[in-house]
């Protein structure tokens, strides 16, 4: 039997709440050269932007449960838009590190309550049907992150003094699905009698949660300095290689939206461990390459492996939670703001002491220990959805 989502309105909003979020995700990792060379700092000082990232997302996913609960995933998603958006504007306006900091933790809290409430309304929404839609979202999601790259990419080749401009684009697309597309007919919001979801979460889950972190550190190493590598590696611009990073976000876009249905008569942990191949080849090609366009390839299949492991490693969380999904992307979250805070913090470190190029091979450590928990700790999701479900 054959089942297919129904992208409905909810999906789309849901989809496009993300797309905003991801203008900035994809602008902000790959212009870390730019902003470097705008305020005159080092790799360790410019890499505090992905640990401010990184906090926040720890701080998201600490109040994550109680937003939800109080308020219901909707309207929390709602909430990280505007936090978001002020956090958006302030990055762009600010004149130093001293000020973009902050502005990147503001951001980047209002990104993760975004996504984390995308990613529990539609394992809610579709239930057994979550793989598929959730890499569907994810797949719409990243037009967002190539759109925020192309354009500051091309901002930055022709009026170079004004490249952050071109993250705004996500506030009219914000405006319009609050007030053109948000569901304003739904019944108030009653917080559940029991209170917020908590509790202990098994060992299976928090050893699913040790790969979560590793996939994510990895992922985020690339995004936020594969630009500074292309440039070490190939004599490349600035801004020639951020937009050679607009692969990296294809790559995710290609994974999302037809990875689902390549694998889809493979399990869940199967489908991960493909994916994390998939991405340590691409990266295996960035790293020894010292051309240009070959470089480019190898992000785009870096990118290609990248796309759908957030997804499948979130879902794996879900499963271990005993029914508790707010609780479990809250935990995610905060697995999430360790591996943003710390690994592109951590390579700028190891870049700044020993060349971006050998502080790059933290990356492959990351990719076999990711490999390595998929392995160690099978994940409960029924493999019968993953092989009877078409895009």
């Amino acid at each position: 039997m054959t089942h297919k989502i129904t992208r409905d309105r909810y999906f789309w909003t849901v989809a496009l709440q993300t797309v905003c979020v991801n203008i900035f995700l994809g602008s902000f990792g790959p212009s870390q050269p730019l902003l470097r060379a705008d305020q005159g700092t080092s790799l360790t000082i410019a890499g505090l932007h992905g640990t401010a990232m990184g906090i926040s997302s720890i701080l998201a996913g600490l109040v994550n449960p109680h937003l939800a609960h109080r308020f219901g995933r909707p309207f929390t998603a709602w909430i990280g838009i505007g936090f978001f958006s002020v956090g958006l504007v302030a990055f762009v306006a600010s004149p130093s590190v001293l000020f973009s900091i902050p502005a990147a933790l503001i951001a980047g809290f209002g990104v993760s309550i975004t996504i984390n409430n995308a990613i529990t309304a539609i394992s809610t929404h579709y239930k057994e049907m979550s793989p598929m839609a959730l890499t569907q979202a994810n797949a719409i999601a990243s037009c967002g992150y190539v759109s925020g790259t192309l354009i500051v990419g091309t901002i930055a080749n022709t009026y170079r003094d004004f490249w952050r401009f071109g993250m705004l684009i996500a506030l009219p697309l914000a405006a319009f699905l609050f007030f053109g597309m948000r569901d304003k007919t739904t019944e108030v919001h009653v917080p559940h009698e029991d209170g917020s979801q908590s509790g202990k979460l098994s060992r299976a889950f928090w050893i699913s949660w040790v790969g979560y972190v590793a996939c994510i550190s990895s992922e985020f190493a690339i995004s936020f300095w594969a630009a500074a590598l292309i440039i070490d590696r190939t004599g490349a611009t600035p801004a020639i290689s951020t937009l050679t990073v607009a692969a990296l976000g294809t790559g995710m876009a290609l994974g999302r939206w037809y990875g689902g249905r390549i694998l889809k008569r493979w399990s869940l942990d199967t489908q991960l461990n493909t994916f994390i191949g998939i991405q340590a080849v691409g990266f295996a090609i960035v790293w020894f390459s010292h051309n240009l366009q070959i470089s480019f390839i190898g992000v785009l299949i870096a990118g290609l492996g990248i796309s759908n492991q957030f997804a499948l490693a979130s879902l794996r969380m879900i499963a271990f939670s005993d029914n508790r999904p707010d609780l479990a992307i809250g935990r995610s979250s905060i697995a999430a703001g360790i591996a943003i805070g710390g690994s592109p913090f951590l390579l700028g470190v190891l870049g700044d002491a020993f060349g971006i190029s050998r502080a790059y091979l933290m990356v492959p450590v990351l990719i076999l220990i990711a490999y390595a928990i998929v392995k160690i700790s099978p994940s409960h999701v029924p493999q019968k959805v993953l092989q009877d479900n078409e895009l």
